[in-house]
């Protein structure tokens, strides 16, 4: 069986991967990484829709093993989690980190040395978290990480709210993207999100991950390339679940790994709108599941 080679490291010995950085970086004058292109001075820490500034901020890292098998195996997944988001979910399990800004932050090189303790740790990959909004400080630290010796998967772990120009800097860096698409339709994500054209964003993005990387590869069981898709279905179905699966066997791959997650329950403002005020049924659930197998989809 072959090794798969992670792909920012055959950037880095190709003299590439710096390039990439400085290309990165020029966003923050102007930012523009994500969607809501906020056009404010991050470089001089200026701040936007995401709170976040010049800085990579996070809340906590390790090794986890909540994440899907194919991520965990034995050393666990090496997860950061990200302070601040571009999403303003009121559902939000994590509102803390994500809207909140609990979290520090730190330099380039002390995000990169993060990156290698995880590794030295056995943990099979680095998952980052939340990552879209400090993108360019990602591959900032990376570049230095790399130097040092890093060498196991970079994994994008994204609630699907990216700007396709940024992914397009990150073909050949990433190596496993795990988008969540958490609607169906762009006016109910807009109600519960804060984001505009959220579906039609999230679908041209999960499109661009795709086209990088493909679907899911594995090396003795471990995730080493492609792409994961989770979506979390909620009560009622909010997310419009059926539209979603047939976007992901239709448009993207019916041998694509989705993951239907079944773990929604009320968090954050989710009291203030009555029909996000329950924990879905285990019909609702299994309707999903349905949905799923006869489009042809392999759910997890």
């Amino acid at each position: 069986m072959r090794t798969i080679i992670p792909g920012y490291v055959r950037l880095y010995q190709a003299g590439k991967l710096e390039k990439r950085v400085n290309a990165l970086k020029e966003k923050l004058k102007n930012c523009t990484v994500c969607p809501h292109r906020c056009r404010v001075d991050r470089l001089n820490n200026e701040k936007g829709f995401c709170r976040a500034g010049r800085n990579p901020a996070i809340a906590s890292y390790g090794p986890h093993y909540g994440e899907e098998p194919v991520l965990v195996g034995t050393g666990g997944s090496g997860t950061i989690f990200f302070s601040f988001c571009t999403l303003k979910c009121v559902f939000c399990q994590n509102c803390e980190i994500s809207q909140g800004g609990e979290g520090y932050e730190l330099t380039a090189s002390g995000l990169a040395r993060i990156m290698l303790s995880l590794q030295r740790k056995g943990c099979h990959n680095i998952n980052l978290v939340s990552p879209t909004h400090f993108v360019p400080q990602i591959v900032e630290a990376l570049a230095l990480a790399v130097r040092e010796g890093l060498s196991i998967p970079l994994v994008y772990n994204t609630g699907g709210y990216d700007a396709t120009d940024t992914l397009e800097l990150l073909e050949g860096i990433v190596d496993i993207y795990m988008p969540d698409i958490k609607f169906g339709d762009n006016e109910k994500a807009r109600k519960y999100t804060r984001a505009d054209r959220y579906c039609d964003i999230a679908r041209a993005a999960v499109k661009e991950m795709y086209r990088q990387v493909g679907n899911l590869e594995t090396e003795k069981g471990i995730a080493r390339k492609g792409m994961l898709i989770r979506h979390l279905v909620m009560p009622g179905n909010l997310a419009d679940t059926d539209r979603v699966l047939e976007f992901i066997a239709k448009e993207i791959s019916r041998d694509a790994f989705v993951n239907l997650m079944d773990q929604y329950y009320p968090a954050h403002k989710s009291y203030l709108f009555p029909e996000l005020s329950r924990r879905i049924s285990r019909s609702e659930y299994m309707e999903a599941v349905r949905c799923a197998r006869e489009l042809g989809l392999k759910v997890q």
